[in-house]
């Protein structure tokens, strides 16, 4: 599933809003889950499930831990061959 950086953005946000109620708007790159959004890790779980689902990728749970910022998922998710 080719998605350019900012397809991956906005489904990334559409999924923070609906799994932790932070506006998709407030999700840039530059913000931390736990810091600047205020997500637990009960809520990064969710989000991880709902992310392998939306952009077809595993994301182990060893993998989660290393994912601190919304770039850091973004750039997992081109690892992972999600972008064009």
């Amino acid at each position: 599933m080719a998605m350019t950086d900012q397809e991956m953005l906005k489904g990334l946000g559409e999924i923070v809003d609906e799994v932790a109620g932070v506006p998709a708007d407030q999700v840039t790159p530059d913000k931390s889950f736990v810091d600047d959004l205020d997500i637990d890790s009960l809520s990064m779980v969710e989000i991880a499930v709902a992310a392998q689902d939306k952009f077809g990728v595993e994301i182990p749970d060893d993998q989660l831990k290393n994912l601190k910022t919304v770039q850091d998922v973004l750039d997992y998710l081109r690892g992972a061959g999600v972008s064009a």
